[in-house]
């Protein structure tokens, strides 16, 4: 983790992500970000999402087949990703304890974190599905 200099544009971004309150997008980010100010970049927004994450502010939550997310709570936890939306939330559960040293370590790679996503359909997703169904 390298710190670097506190920038407006690094702040804007900083303040985005925990205003937004869930595990955003860097496009969503932009977005957000460009209603109020217009003519902040993209390359902009992305550029300082990296920086937050290198320094440690964020967390970077990479998600298979479609957009790395951004996490504002640091502590180490679970995800679930909505198999229909894509939406990416909190797991509410206890981390698994020494989880690392647990792993039986066959092929000699040495391990340096982990990010566990679970898959499942979000409450929205329910919904529309029993909608159409009843519509």
């Amino acid at each position: 983790m390298t710190s670097r200099r506190n920038t407006i544009q690094k702040d804007l971004v900083r303040n985005a992500v925990y205003e937004m309150r869930r595990h955003v997008t860097a496009n969503e980010v932009y977005e957000f970000i460009k209603a109020a100010h217009p003519t902040i970049g993209k390359g902009t927004v992305y550029r300082n999402l990296d920086i937050l994450v290198d320094e440690g502010s964020l967390r970077k939550v990479e998600v298979p087949d479609g957009p790395n997310r951004f996490d504002f709570s640091l502590k180490n936890h679970y995800h679930v990703r909505c198999a229909k939306c894509g939406e990416v939330s909190d797991v509410d559960m206890d981390e698994i304890p020494d989880l690392l040293e647990r792993i039986h370590n066959t092929h000699g790679i040495e391990f340096l974190d982990y990010d566990i996503s679970f898959k499942g359909i979000c409450p929205k997703c329910r919904e529309k599905v029993k909608e159409e169904k009843n519509g």
